[in-house]
């Protein structure tokens, strides 16, 4: 394995720093509300950073990300390069890719996933899909929906159609979420008919597709919770080194000292593991064990990182004003959307002794 940044990838994530650091200002974040900063979109998509994950592939996406977590920018990134570029560069038609992916490219059209499946969509006769998705993160930025049916079928459905219905829902962290209802919505698969009979043109069939998909996801949101959590450790740590108490600095205290090494290395071990996934994903070997540990440390570590971030700024952190506590909201968000710790590793248990020793 080799996690060394090619430098089409390092210029990415240069670069994505360099804007979302620039942009991603503490005010900025307060006019944005719970709403998507479209100027920020406006910006890293003149840059080409959505253009870039095709390019830069998963791992591209993944240092990207990071950098967005460190500042918590309101950009449907996430979500618009999993359930938009990288799905249907992966599993749509030759007329899909043409048609679909350089709106995708340069943010004209943003795409949002309504996953993972529940069993609550139906696909009906004719190409319709019925039933709801109680929480779809960026859906109110959404020009596009990868909807997954009860069959794990991947469908697009186009929020400005009939039958499409958006109702908003505020989050713990402020994703332009929405619920999505369905009703006869016009819809097409993804890969075409042919994708759900056993596989077209080298395609996976519709439930390989939609566990690849998944997998991608959980790994790209692995690595926006490293991000989030290195954010909140840097604040803190600029913080207990600019604190005196007692006449001296609260970093020089072994507590604070062994809380915030903690805390690193739960962060490390995030960034570690989403690179690993990102990685086979990108070099073409099996990923779903490893997207599945990526999620499991963002879940279980992500939050026990984000509540360090609040306990080492003392009384400050309690302040919801405070730029840390968004940290805090964004770290819980994607504990809760990556899945519950226990859950995660039941699944991960269970694929290994299906798939069995390497």
């Amino acid at each position: 394995m080799d996690f060394t940044p090619s430098e089409e990838q390092s210029e990415a994530q240069g670069l994505a720093a360099r804007i979302l650091g620039d942009l991603s200002t503490h005010d900025r974040l307060v006019a944005a509300g719970t709403g998507t900063d479209a100027g920020l979109w406006k910006e890293l998509c003149a840059a080409g950073l959505p253009a870039a994950v095709e390019e830069t592939g998963l791992l591209g996406l993944v240092l990207m990300l990071e950098e967005q977590g460190r500042t918590t920018a309101q950009v449907p990134l996430a979500s618009s390069g999993v359930y938009g570029l990288l799905a249907v560069a992966r599993h749509g038609t030759d007329e899909q890719r043409a048609r679909l992916l350089p709106a995708f490219r340069d943010g004209t059209a943003v795409a949002a996933g309504a996953f993972p499946g529940r069993g609550t969509v139906r696909a009906e006769r004719g190409g319709r899909l019925s039933g709801t998705v109680s929480v779809v993160p960026w859906l109110r930025d959404a020009t596009h929906v990868l909807v997954a049916d009860a069959d794990r079928a991947l469908w697009f459905v186009t929020t400005a159609d009939p039958g499409v219905l958006i109702e908003p829902v505020e989050t713990t962290a402020p994703w332009s979420a929405g619920r999505l209802v369905l009703s006869g919505a016009p819809a097409e698969q993804v890969g075409g008919p042919g994708a759900y009979e056993g596989g077209a043109g080298g395609r996976a069939d519709g439930p390989g597709a939609y566990a690849d998909v998944l997998a991608i996801a959980r790994t790209a949101f692995a690595g926006l919770q490293a991000g989030v959590c290195a954010g909140s450790l840097a604040r803190a740590i600029a913080h207990t080194a600019g604190r005196q108490q007692f006449g001296r600095p609260l970093d020089h205290r072994q507590a604070v000292l062994l809380r915030a090494a903690d805390a690193y290395m739960d962060t490390e071990a995030i960034r570690v593991t989403a690179y690993e996934a990102a990685w086979r994903h990108d070099a073409g070997l099996p990923y779903a064990a490893q997207a599945l540990t990526a999620a499991w440390w963002a879940s279980e570590a992500g939050k026990r990182v984000v509540h360090a971030g609040q306990h080492l700024h003392g009384g400050t952190g309690a302040d919801l004003d405070h730029p840390v506590h968004r940290h805090f909201l964004w770290g819980r968000q994607l504990d809760a959307h990556l899945g519950c710790g226990s859950e995660v590793l039941q699944e991960l248990g269970e694929l290994l002794v299906k798939e069995g020793p390497e």
